[in-house]
C-alpha cells in the first residue's frame, strides 16, 4: 500500500483520505439508524456513533489495498 495520496496535486495520508471516506460512509449510517429509530435501542448514541466510526475506518483502510494505484496517484 502506498503512504500517500495525490488528491489534486497535494499528496494527503492515506489514513487521511480512508479516514473522511469513513465518516461519509457515517454520516449515511447514521442517517439510516435515525430514519429506522436504531438509537433508541442503544445506551449511549454517542459512544455507538464513535464505535460505528471505528468499525467504518477500519473497514475503509482494511479494503484500501484493493483500490488500483492509479485512481490514488492521478496517473
Amino acid at each position: 500500500m502506498i503512504a500517500e495520496v495525490s488528491v489534486a496535486g497535494v499528496f494527503l495520508p492515506t489514513a487521511a483520505v480512508t479516514g473522511v471516506v469513513a465518516f461519509g460512509l457515517h454520516l449515511g449510517a447514521s442517517a439510516l439508524a435515525r430514519r429506522l429509530g436504531l438509537y433508541r435501542l442503544v445506551w449511549h448514541p454517542g459512544l455507538f456513533d464513535l464505535a460505528v466510526f471505528i468499525l467504518l475506518w477500519a473497514a475503509v483502510s482494511a479494503l484500501s489495498p484493493l483500490v488500483p494505484a492509479a485512481w490514488l496517484t492521478g496517473l
